[in-house]
Order: structure tokens, then sequence, then C-alpha cells
């Protein structure tokens, strides 16, 4: 039987970026928009603070764009602040390369195993998602749905108990799948965690 383990955002992320006032380097988003127009033109930021110091800046979404090229639904969720589009434009890359920001995920996931009961069969398969473009390392992932040390995954790994289509050892942010197989005389696991990690 196949088990869904689904990698959660719990929060925005915090955007690394310079700030100009102050030596920080990490803003949190707002959850505001800026939206100016001059005629038939539209301007559209996304406003985030400093950590540090509590000065305003703003990442270009929309630079001087015809406004009836804006679809009707899209100027309605940015004049009301709406916070889902503030998670999608915050993961969007070309938002990303224009302001050239990059995000940093500490604190705002969790993984989400679901039932526990899998961790005592001999072999598990599991389909691991994405539900935002989290980066994360599926050593980490594996551990912590698992109740393992990483030394202990990485072991594992190497002992071709743990096998995937994917290299486990770098970073990801996209869907993959894993088995592992157990040996006979192997410690027993402790059931997943589901909080922060």
């Amino acid at each position: 039987m196949l088990n869904i383990w689904v990698v959660m955002p719990t929060c925005l992320p915090l955007v690394l970026r310079r700030c100009h006032t102050c030596a920080s380097g990490t803003f949190r988003a707002s959850g505001k928009f800026r939206v100016n127009a001059h005629h038939k033109l539209i301007d559209v930021w996304l406003l985030v603070i400093c950590t540090g110091c509590g000065e305003t800046a703003k990442l270009t979404v929309l630079e001087r764009v015809n406004v009836r090229s804006v679809r009707p639904e899209l100027l309605d969720r940015l004049h009301d602040n709406d916070l889902g589009l503030t998670a999608e434009l915050l993961q969007d890359p070309v938002v990303q390369r224009r302001n050239r920001i990059a995000l940093d995920w500490a604190g705002a996931w969790r993984l989400d195993t679901g039932d526990a009961h899998h961790l005592d069969r001999e072999a598990i398969d599991v389909s691991v998602r994405f539900a935002a473009p989290i980066p994360v390392r599926p050593v980490r992932l594996i551990a912590e749905g698992c109740g393992l040390s990483r030394a202990e995954v990485e072991r594992l790994l190497t002992d071709g108990q743990l096998v995937s289509a994917i290299r486990l050892n770098g970073k990801l942010s996209g869907d993959f799948t894993f088995t592992l197989k157990r040996r006979e005389g192997r410690p027993g696991t402790v059931p997943p965690r589901t909080g922060l990690i």
C-alpha cells in the first residue's frame, strides 16, 4: 500500500533581500499590495517589511502593464490584499528573478505523514507530495517521517535498504517516491512527528 506524506506550508516564508536602511537580510511579507494606475498603465508591488528595522520595501509584480491585459479577478485579489495571492507571487520564479530575492522556508512548513501504523511493516512505499515548492532535503523528510536520525537514514541509503528514482541527498521541492526495506534484527522506529521541523 502506498503511503502519502505531504510537505505543507504553515506560514509565509521570509524574503531574503538586503535592507537599504539597516544590515538585515530578511523581510516578511505584509500581505498588502500597492496598485498605481497611470492612465491606461498599471504598476503593482507587493509590500515587504524588514525584520531588522521595520522599513517597508516594494517587490515589483507588474510594471507599466496595460490595465486591460490584467484579468479582472486578479485586480480584485490585488485590491483585496489576498493572502493566497501573496503566497503565490512569492513563489513565482518570475517575481523572484525580477526582484533578485530568494525565500527562507525555515520554520514555515511541516510534514504530515498521516497514519503512523505503516512503520512496523517489512517494507513501506511512500509518495511525498509538496503543497508548495519548499526546498528540503529528502533525507531530512525521511528521518523525520520515520522517527530516525539522519545518520541512520544515510546508512539505510548506503546499505540499499532505502531506494528512490531521485537522489535523496540534495535539496528538492518537487514530489518524489521512495521505498524503505527493513532487515530482520534492525531496531524498530518511533512513530513520526507531524509538528514543525
